[in-house]
């Protein structure tokens, strides 16, 4: 049974892929800077939770001591903690990448997966945009994440680590732990709103785009990659995405409809300006880019879960968790 070692896995993300990957066979030990309240069926899978601070040179020289076969990193600060003082944002963001590669280059480690994001493209036309667009971050947390894709590509030619840099677009779905922030992302925040206050409430005029998918189908994605038997391919960059990007009013009234169906409703999609949104096509004919993602359903992957069963998901944890 292969050992994976999963850095942020008390997170959102860490969490999911962290039970996905147990029942995909896998061994997995955890790494984060907390430890969440206890979660039975998932702390009674974890092989062990490792608490430290990734930032710690001392703390990766005892990981490193570990036989893992794989390690997914997936700590980094969010989108608003990334615009804080470049030395504090570069300490989380970039250095533990490079430190990470650096202290098991020589420990036979065969496998490294880092999750960057789609920011590091920067603003992007409507074209299909694939693994080869020009990079161009606007902002630090794209800018970071790209740096540590430069790192994580430096191993993967120099060592003997597969070295795997992941660009995920948007990601919804429930979490593991109640601890998890993930209710900003934003159709889980359409979601929270419908189940707890009947209306749903943007923050724009809904025409701004968005590739979402859903969790289960990135923990799927990364066990193809795990899966694929290739190493030190020149290429290492694969697009987590859903292939479709649809408008943030559109995804409005999808959540809409959904909540209709489900609970006999009748809720209404209200704008910036209070006025009522009736019409889901207003941004129909907008031109659209489409995060393709082509490479990795070249390996045999394809999402599997689509927005009303996804949306149905969040709902019902929703439901598990107020009532």
């Amino acid at each position: 049974m292969k050992r994976i070692l999963i850095t942020g896995a008390c997170g959102y993300l860490g969490a999911n892929l962290s039970k996905y990957l147990i029942y995909a066979g896998y061994n997995v030990t955890a790494f984060d800077s907390f430890e969440p309240k206890s979660y039975l069926p998932w702390n009674s899978l974890i092989e062990k939770v490792i608490i430290g601070d990734i930032r710690d040179d001392n703390c990766l020289k005892d990981l490193a001591k570990n036989k893992f076969d794989i390690i997914i990193h997936l700590i980094s600060l969010d989108h608003n903690k990334s615009e804080e003082n470049p030395n504090f944002v570069n300490s989380i963001n970039v250095m533990p990448t490079w430190n990470i590669l650096e202290k098991f280059s020589e420990s036979n480690l065969d496998k490294f997966i880092y999750f960057s994001t789609f920011h590091v493209y920067g603003r992007v036309e409507p074209l299909q945009i694939t693994e080869n667009y020009n990079t161009s971050p606007q902002n630090i947390y794209g800018l970071t994440h790209l740096l540590s894709e430069k790192v994580c590509s430096y191993y993967n030619d120099k060592t003997d680590i597969n070295c795997i840099n992941v660009r995920l677009s948007n990601s919804y779905g429930s979490p593991v732990f109640k601890e998890n922030n993930c209710w900003w992302l934003v159709i889980n925040e359409l979601c929270l709103n419908a189940f707890k206050h009947n209306i749903i409430k943007l923050k724009s005029d809904g025409s701004p785009l968005r590739d979402f998918i859903h969790i289960s189908d990135v923990c799927r994605a990364v066990n193809f990659l795990l899966d694929n038997k290739k190493k030190n391919i020149s290429n290492n960059i694969y697009h987590i995405s859903n292939g479709k990007t649809l408008t943030i009013l559109e995804l409005a009234h999808k959540v809409k409809s959904v909540f209709e169906i489900r609970y006999n409703k009748k809720i209404e999609v209200i704008l910036p300006d209070n006025s009522i949104s009736t019409n889901p096509n207003k941004y129909k004919n907008i031109n659209r880019y489409i995060i393709d993602n082509t490479r990795i359903k070249n390996l045999g992957y394809k999402p599997k879960t689509n927005l009303t069963k996804g949306i149905m998901e969040i709902f019902d944890y929703l439901e598990q968790l107020y009532e």
